[in-house]
């Protein structure tokens, strides 16, 4: 099985545009032969926190907001799986959720996930915290799935290692510096530890307050690089999982 991770830099608040642009990356994998793409944390609006909630209902989004049927079109052209991360609806209207939509590859729901360690800043700026674990199952692979900080608990990994998962995918915003540096710490040790392949989907360029380090990337079981994506630029990271 390929699987793929997309970064670009999305346009802030333009669920639209950047809709467009995943369904591209949608289209582009099943090109490459994936069968699944993830994007990164918040890909649908930009890490812009305190602009999505100031936007109200107008930038929480439900798995059929009709705004993202180009992105469950493309997957069921491409015959393509993907994990799209925008902010969601809490339940009972508690407040807005950092969430996965995972799509398969026909454009029905799998599964969503919304973000268990929401960290101090998404908590002041409103955004409140998910319960579950995200599991789903494509072609008979089992995957965990972890938001960005989720990954700093490596529980995560262990129980979805545990449940027999083969892969981890993690949806991210990581920046320059410091978050190039904890990027390289935890996810090929999360690989190497729980023997799992790890996918990571990380931004590049501006979002919010950040200038995101781009380095989306797959290791192996064992913790090696499998691939990798530049630190600036847009693409598609592809790498083809060994599950024998």
């Amino acid at each position: 099985m390929i699987i793929a991770a997309a970064q670009f830099t999305a346009w802030p608040c333009d669920v639209e545009a950047n809709a467009a642009r995943m369904a591209a990356f949608v289209t582009e994998a099943g090109e490459r032969g994936a069968a699944l793409v993830v994007f990164a944390e918040l890909a649908v609006t930009g890490y812009e926190l305190d602009a999505i909630v100031a936007g109200g209902d107008r930038l929480l989004l439900d798995p059929d907001d009709p705004r993202l049927a180009p992105v469950r079109d493309a997957c069921r052209a491409a015959g393509v799986a993907a994990v799209v991360n925008a902010p969601g609806r809490a339940a009972g209207g508690q407040g807005p959720t950092i969430s996965s939509f995972v799509y398969g590859p026909d454009g029905a729901l799998l599964t969503r996930y919304d973000k268990v360690h929401v960290t101090d800043t998404e908590i002041a700026a409103g955004f409140v915290p998910g319960t579950g674990e995200g599991r789903f199952t494509l072609d008979g692979v089992g995957f965990g799935h972890v938001i960005c900080y989720d990954a700093h608990f490596p529980e995560h990994a262990a129980r979805a290692a545990d449940d027999g998962c083969a892969a981890l995918v993690a949806s991210s915003l990581y920046g320059r510096g410091g978050g190039a540096q904890e990027r390289m710490q935890i996810f090929p040790a999360l690989a190497k530890d729980n023997g799992l392949h790890v996918l990571l989907a990380n931004h590049c360029g501006p979002s919010g307050p950040y200038d995101a380090c781009g380095l989306s990337a797959v290791w192996a079981p064992d913790g090696s690089v499998l691939a990798e994506g530049p630190d600036a630029g847009e693409g598609l990271v592809t790498a083809e999982l060994s599950l024998s």
